[in-house]
């Protein structure tokens, strides 16, 4: 070691690993939204690294980005990082990940219209407190027909189990969302929506002590309990001696107020339509909007007899059209190259940073910087080699093009045990098909397949697990996954 730089010899492939020693680096945290240099870490610059020597680092909690290696210090930094990962041919398919690749095969076979009510990406709300004034008028989500949001959210009429799936996934998406912006501590874990159906008595109940008419009462289908829960985690969550911030969030916490605040937040996200959602005495009600779509239309309420008939006759009438008017199957190709600049992947990675992470400036040099230089040293395959797969050991980005456009990247390194998943872009007009949740069951796919030609090739690494941050908590959804013991590195 001479100048704080470090070196190894390869057996490998000849080549040999070159960092540069950088020290403890102490910065703001991105996942807690820190103010001050919480997130403590130790880093190295690498000129260059081997495959092997990089699988060791991985399995030691070090990471990359770029050409720069940092390891979170557990017992110091505000919110400790685990590598988790993957063992690919144990993997479980959950009912999440099997109606993820059900959509987008129905997509493909032109069953699903993006261009009637597909969800599009949304900016989110800006940071709030639950202290924020709540004179404003219930919000409620947009509203279109019964048929656009069977056809466009839950297609092929998904029987009622899993059609209360898709509200209960929309709510949680819009608690990760609203409670990303609310400094509540690490120790918070926030439940998970369950919507239930309304049954007939409920609605009488509701009907009496609302005062509404008889026809209101009846476009109540599901409710929502959820900000009961959520008050109630938080206040067992939080100690005794709470910091200022902690005080004002308690202050205004109400299954109320919080009830309010996720129906806002889903009208921001535009997330649902067919319905309006209500916050109702800290439950969440949905009300089926056909009936009042057309009451708005005519001025007139819609008979009960009429509207019963219309709706027995929606699932025929959209059949017919579908049959009257196939769509054109679309194809899927999935193509991987070594790690290099792409004109067209950076007009991708700009218009996703823009859209989804509302980033002002997105640079080429940054790009660059981030996804494209690499310090692993490329090992080529080798014929009748089975300890190299048939792409090589090294970074590759992994293109998804759809009738031919790019609509997905993945980059990932391909390492002697495992391939790491290192970001991913995809294009936000097709937000409606998961296609994160859908590129990772694929690269869970491609390890299986290359372990009949590289055996010791097994393992899918999903990065970090920050088990404080809401966003961290998807892959664990991965199942059975194993987090990195940071004493023991086992």
């Amino acid at each position: 070691m001479a100048d704080g730089a470090s070196s190894s010899g390869g057996a490998r492939d000849g080549g040999e690993t070159v960092v540069i020693d950088y020290g403890r680096r102490r910065t703001t945290c991105g996942y807690c939204r820190s103010s001050g240099p919480t997130s403590i870490s130790h880093g190295m610059w690498a000129n260059s690294l081997k495959a092997d020597d990089y699988q060791a680092l991985l399995d030691r909690g070090w990471r990359r980005s770029g050409c720069f290696l940092y390891k979170p210090e557990m017992e110091r930094t505000c919110c400790p990082s685990y590598t988790i990962r993957l063992k690919a041919n144990d993997f479980i398919c959950s009912k999440e990940h099997g109606r993820v690749l059900k959509k987008m095969q129905r997509f493909l076979d032109g069953e699903l219209d993006p261009q009637v009510g597909s969800p599009q990406c949304k900016a989110s709300p800006t940071k709030r407190s639950l202290s924020e004034p709540l004179n404003s008028p219930i919000s409620k989500v947009s509203k279109v027909s019964a048929n656009e949001f069977q056809a466009a959210t839950c297609p092929n009429f998904l029987k009622e189990d899993e059609f209360i799936s898709c509200l209960s996934s929309k709510i949680n998406e819009a608690i990760d969302t609203y409670f990303q912006g609310v400094v509540l501590g690490s120790t918070v874990q926030l439940p998970k929506a369950v919507v239930k159906t309304v049954k007939p008595q409920v609605k009488k109940k509701v009907g009496e002590a609302m005062q509404e008419n008889k026809a209101g009462v009846q476009d109540l289908v599901y409710t929502c309990n959820i900000s009961f829960q959520i008050v109630a985690a938080v206040r067992r969550a939080l100690p005794k001696e709470k910091s200022a911030n902690q005080t004002e969030v308690l202050a205004d916490l109400s299954p109320n107020s919080v009830a309010e605040k996720l129906v806002t937040t889903m009208g921001h996200l535009g997330e649902l339509a067919g319905f309006e959602v209500k916050a109702c005495n800290g439950h969440l009600n949905f009300y089926s909007s056909a009936n009042s779509a057309m009451q708005n239309y005519t001025g007139d309420a819609v008979p009960a007899q009429a509207s019963d008939k219309a709706s027995r006759s929606k699932q025929g009438s959209v059949n017919k059209i579908s049959a009257k008017h196939p769509q054109k199957r679309k194809s899927l190709e999935i193509r991987m190259s070594t790690s290099h600049f792409d004109p067209e992947e950076f007009a991708l990675y700009r218009k996703y940073q823009t859209k989804v992470h509302k980033e002002n400036t997105v640079t080429e040099s940054s790009y660059r910087r981030f996804l494209v230089d690499t310090p692993i040293v490329f090992v080529p395959p080798k014929s009748g080699d089975n300890t190299v797969p048939p792409c090589g050991f090294g970074s590759f980005h992994q293109q998804y093009r759809i009738d031919g456009k790019l609509v997905a990247v993945g980059v990932v390194d391909i390492l002697p045990k495992c391939l790491s998943s290192k970001y991913l872009f995809w294009d936000p007009d097709l937000a409606f098909l998961s296609l994160g949740k859908y590129t990772a069951l694929k690269e869970i796919d491609w390890v299986k397949t290359a372990q009949e030609h590289c055996p010791s090739l097994q393992y899918y690494y999903l990065g970090y697990y920050i088990h404080s941050c809401n966003k961290m908590r998807y892959k664990a959804a991965y199942r059975p996954s194993e987090l990195l013991c940071p004493v023991r590195y086992e």
